[in-house]
């Protein structure tokens, strides 16, 4: 077991969605789904916990971002943009070789 690789799998957002709903709306017990699918179990139970939550939100999948992240990145932005004005007053606020700002 040592110096293996684990592969974790990989399941697309259509794939967690139809398997959640084939325990909810059609009825179907969890545990057969899982072993159907060949899935654990309790990866079933935290999709139908996230999709309970989320609805279509949940499962968003790689590439794709989320709400917290879009904000991070905006206010990272925004930072950047900051630093770059207090650079711009700074140059703009110098006295010219007359004593007078720009």
């Amino acid at each position: 077991m040592e110096g293996e690789a684990v592969k974790i799998k990989r399941f697309d957002k259509a794939f967690k969605v139809q398997a959640v709903k084939m325990v909810t709306e059609e009825g179907q017990k969890a545990s057969e789904v899982a072993r159907s699918l060949g899935i654990h179990a309790n990866v079933l139970y935290n999709w139908k916990k996230r999709y309970s939550q989320d609805g279509d939100k949940a499962f968003v999948g790689k590439g794709h971002l989320t709400e917290i992240v879009a904000l991070r990145r905006k206010l990272r932005n925004a930072e950047v943009e900051i630093e770059i004005l207090k650079k711009a007053v700074g140059i703009f606020s110098k006295p010219t070789e007359n004593g007078s700002p720009l």
